[in-house]
């Protein structure tokens, strides 16, 4: 029961199913399915580990898929593309994926990557010293992930999101650069996706900030990245 589970999501089954031999191979469990109902249904039905996502698929694709798991905090995904789909590769990156591996792939390649997204998939939920942290007018939950304002709204934000936001309480006041940023919230080496931050710290402003277009708590350093601009606090639960 120790091995990672591992579900692959591929509607071709000359794609699953050798892979999925290759990994049991290399002491990890799969489960298969081969469209979006039947991996939502694995999910919800046992403990995933990580989820390899075919991009491609008839009906619900797996973008879909992909925004689903981010907003619900599921397991790290790596997205299956095909080589012209580079929009699809930097949204999917946007949605929360952890990386993603291009068609036709070798099977190698793809071990080293779901064994290095593994590693830096944390165990739990994120670990933070305090129940929860303000910065500025907004509080951060740990245990829930939520954010709440001091008036009482609550906001909500993908996994993603949270990722970025909780780099961000972490460093207060630090200038953090975009690789530092992309290598902890997408799990990305390739320098090229550094638009997929970019996008990222706009959503998440226009849910924190009360003027995104002049924004006052995260602030972007041209040239070296961006900044929690506010002080964070340990408060109670």
């Amino acid at each position: 029961m120790g091995e990672p589970h591992i579900l692959i999501v591929d509607d071709a089954r000359d794609i699953r199913e050798p892979l999925s031999q290759y990994l049991r191979k290399h002491s990890f469990r799969t489960s298969l399915a081969a469209d979006a109902g039947m991996a939502r249904a694995a999910v919800e039905q046992g403990a995933v580990d990580l989820v390899v996502l075919d991009i491609m698929m008839p009906g619900e694709d797996g973008l879909s898929v992909c925004r689903w798991l981010s907003e619900r905090g599921g397991p790290p995904v790596i997205l299956l593309t095909a080589m012209a789909d580079d929009a699809d590769r930097v949204i999917g990156l946007e949605l929360g994926a952890d990386d993603y591996v291009v068609k036709p792939f070798n099977p190698r390649e793809l071990l080293a990557r779901i064994r290095a997204v593994l590693r830096r998939a944390p165990a739990g939920p994120p670990k933070v010293e305090a129940a929860a942290r303000s910065f500025g007018p907004w509080t951060h939950h740990a245990d829930t992930a939520e954010i709440t304002h001091e008036d009482g709204r609550k906001i909500a934000r993908t996994s993603a999101e949270n990722r970025l936001l909780i780099v961000f309480l972490d460093n207060p006041r630090t200038v953090l650069s975009r690789d530092r940023l992309l290598d902890v919230t997408a799990g990305r080496e390739a320098k090229a996706y550094d638009r997929a931050i970019d996008n990222q710290v706009s959503r998440l402003r226009r849910k924190i900030e009360a003027d995104p277009k002049h924004p006052a708590l995260l602030l972007t350093e041209w040239g070296g990245g961006y900044r929690l601009a506010t002080a964070v606090e340990d408060v109670g639960a």
